[in-house]
């Protein structure tokens, strides 16, 4: 079990490797649809990380942490179709992850 002190410093960590990401993902050239795609995406990741921080219970912080993944797999897939790599995504989605399984209720 994770203490709430080292989950809040995880998710601080975790939040700001995602707002490093979606500026980074600014400067990707995607076409159009997949533009909208990973600007929504990596958007979400950010703010599902800030929203669930903001969580009081354990249950309620992992249900927005798994958005939070759910939306790094997203944009990972993205990348993956046009066969890009974002070595700062693999550092959320590692980070993400540690945090939805720390808080498995």
């Amino acid at each position: 079990m994770v203490s709430a002190q080292a989950d809040g410093a995880e998710a601080a960590r975790t939040y700001e490797l995602a707002v490093q990401f979606y500026r980074e993902s600014h400067d990707l050239a995607l076409p159009r649809h997949l533009r909208d795609q990973i600007d929504r995406a990596s958007s979400s990741v950010v703010l599902n990380l800030a929203e669930g921080s903001a969580k009081a219970s354990r249950k309620d912080r992992h249900r927005f942490f798994q958005i939070a993944l759910g939306s790094v797999r997203e944009c990972q897939a993205i990348l993956r179709i046009e066969l890009r790599h974002v070595p700062t995504l693999d550092r959320v989605a590692a980070s993400t992850y540690r945090l939805c399984v720390a808080l498995r209720c």
